[in-house]
């Protein structure tokens, strides 16, 4: 089973791009898991209604319960070793949404506990382009849907998008893009 990561601030695209990823592989005749963070599990749920939330005590919150929610996930691996490919949408980019001090500390600390894949990949779009998603969904907006914090996340997600990522630029046209990642594929694919 081979792991893969996509992440990128809110409204990126990652989930679609996830999507794309996961057809990819099964139009080869692989078998393919998504897996989304926050889930619908417990720990997910919590974080997600403290995403709904105000306040440096709800971004902590909403913190912990994401963390325990993929460690969740990574507990559920040796269960999923019965398909090819497992994509995890949302890893450690989570870290950059800590405060400034302790973001680089989180991704560090992260990296060196969790299992990081060979294939990482960064979903990259303007602030600009990610809030216009954002107001285009009907959902109840989070604490960091909004143009100041999307800057803040997206300055330290590129930071932190130093070893290993891929950078796919989600701002163009799809075709634009279907063609960035179809470059990704082909260097994943050669890995294999």
């Amino acid at each position: 089973m081979e792991m893969i990561v996509v992440d990128g601030i809110d409204g990126s695209g990652k989930s679609t791009v996830a999507e794309w990823i996961a057809n990819h592989y099964r139009s080869r005749g692989e078998r393919v898991l998504v897996r989304s963070h926050p889930s619908d599990s417990f720990c997910g749920r919590l974080s997600r209604r403290s995403l709904a939330s105000e306040g440096k005590l709800m971004r902590t919150v909403a913190t912990i319960f994401f963390i325990l929610d993929v460690l969740n996930s990574l507990r559920r691996l040796r269960g999923w070793r019965s398909y090819d490919k497992v994509i995890f949408v949302r890893y450690v980019m989570a870290t950059a949404y800590l405060p400034r001090p302790l973001y680089k500390q989180g991704y560090e600390f992260f990296c060196k506990i969790l299992p990081i894949p060979d294939r990482l990949l960064l979903v990259d779009v303007t602030p600009e382009c990610a809030l216009r998603r954002i107001e285009e969904r009907e959902h109840e907006r989070e604490m960091f849907e909004n143009l100041v914090a999307l800057e803040k996340v997206r300055g330290k997600v590129l930071d932190l998008a130093t070893h290993g990522w891929k950078v796919l630029n989600n701002c163009g046209p799809v075709e634009d893009t279907l063609a960035q990642l179809d470059a990704v594929l082909s260097d994943w694919d050669a890995l294999s």
